[in-house]
């Protein structure tokens, strides 16, 4: 029972990007005597609102631990799902729910998959969300995850919509926690 949770667990390791461990704030008070610092894991804090911990093909997993399956529309404190299918979907109706919101968000991050950005499709995007007034950056998953933590951390009133990509990248990281994960699957606690 125990190497099918294991192995369980290195599947789900595969599949899933986390993005939470390059945010981290340092503590007001930095110096504590003897050399120590203290660090504050933002995805940990309530506080801070709705961040993004993973993404993979299938959805997103927020630092609350809730699961979105499919795409989402993230508020700082609200997820809704987003009714498009993919990049080619995103239109002035599917953006219409993002300029109908009062107050209005500084900026809104468009996260369109794994999908190669073309200045058409960004241009079309940006220039319906300049008629709202609204600042919106266009720009794939990963990089649309990490600009909505960072901004929504920074208590600015920022929007997100996000399409899961198709495809992952792998990076070493990633090779290295699986490596991690199958070794520990073998692993039995002492009694």
């Amino acid at each position: 029972m125990q190497s099918i949770l294991g192995l369980r667990s290195v599947l789900r390791s595969t599949s899933v990007r986390n993005i939470c461990t390059g945010l981290s704030r340092l503590s007001t008070a930095t110096y504590e005597g003897d050399g120590k610092t203290s660090v504050t894991i933002l995805n940990k804090e309530a506080d801070v609102g709705l961040l993004i911990n993973s993404y993979s093909q299938v959805g997103f997993r927020l630092s609350n631990d809730m699961v979105v399956l499919g795409p989402m529309a993230l508020f700082p404190r609200t997820v809704l799902s987003w009714n498009v299918e993919s990049h080619e979907d995103i239109n002035e109706q599917s953006l219409s729910l993002f300029a109908a919101l009062e107050p209005k968000v500084d900026i809104l991050i468009v996260g369109i998959g794994d999908h190669p950005m073309t200045p058409a499709f960004s241009k079309k995007v940006i220039s319906f969300m300049a008629k709202h007034k609204i600042n919106v950056e266009v720009l794939n998953t990963e990089q649309a995850c990490a600009t909505f933590n960072f901004l929504n951390a920074e208590g600015r009133v920022v929007a997100a919509a996000l399409i899961p990509p198709v495809t992952m990248r792998i990076n070493e990281d990633d090779m290295m926690r699986r490596q991690i994960s199958k070794s520990k699957t073998f692993e039995v606690e002492d009694y």
